[in-house]
């Protein structure tokens, strides 16, 4: 039972529920859902549509903990996709650079990206449509835009001044100079491209591919030690 102070109303529904902090990744997830998907393909949607509209959580690079009950068997599985540190940066090296206290942001904090390999980890095993359905929300939303809700404008603000020298950043998160305001209309036609070549080409497309050849190289021109060997062996661990 809620609790008597709680601000919003429970939600009830009979087939199906989806619940994101972007309503339009909601959306997303519950189409999936109409179109045949199960929880799988509808949470990995959901996913990809935050990674372009809620930037400010950077959902397309954490290293996602999930576990499903596979109603069929009654067994819990657990996937952890956490990608591991540049395998040439040692401890040494890390704190030469910074210290005892690893920083926010920059390259030095830079880990093998998991999401993607745990997608398709979690969709091999359990997805039922193509992944190249799951991932169309995210990529029409990446190219057509979304209108950015108030709270992601308001935090996208304050986060992208901080970092708006970081290298690539500004051309991509700050179009025309600033964050975008709520209601405007943010578009991410690199993003678009990226989910697109996944979508095609599987994970290899990510961590094996032409994806991983330019990831290697933005890493060298700016200082981040991840290569793509980290990418290349890159496994997620799901059981």
């Amino acid at each position: 039972m809620a609790h008597r102070s709680a601000t919003r109303s429970e939600v009830i529904a009979r087939h199906a529920m989806a619940a994101t902090s972007q309503p339009l990744a909601t959306q997303a997830a519950l189409d999936v859902l109409r179109r045949g998907g199960n929880a799988v393909d509808a949470a990995i949607a959901a996913n990809a549509c935050l990674a372009l509209m809620e930037p400010v959580s950077l959902r397309a690079r954490r290293r996602p903990l999930r576990h499903r009950l596979d109603a069929k068997t009654q067994k819990l599985y657990g996937l952890n996709a956490s990608g591991r540190a540049p395998a040439g940066l040692t401890l040494d090296e890390l704190r030469s650079q910074c210290g005892p206290t690893i920083p926010m942001y920059g390259p030095l904090p830079v880990t093998t990206p998991g999401c993607v390999d745990g997608w398709f980890q979690l969709h091999d095993r359990f997805g039922r449509l193509p992944m190249a359905d799951v991932l169309a929300p995210a990529i029409a939303y990446a190219r057509e835009g979304f209108p950015v809700s108030e709270l992601i404008a308001h935090y996208w603000a304050l986060g992208g001044e901080a970092r708006r020298d970081q290298p690539g950043f500004a051309a991509t998160y700050l179009p025309d100079g600033h964050a975008p305001a709520k209601g405007e209309i943010f578009r991410n036609a690199a993003l678009a491209d990226t989910l697109a070549a996944i979508a095609a080409g599987g994970r290899d497309a990510f961590y094996r591919g032409a994806l991983a050849d330019r990831i290697d190289a933005f890493c060298r021109a700016n200082g981040c030690y991840l290569r793509k060997t980290d990418l290349e062996n890159h496994h997620s661990g799901l059981g």
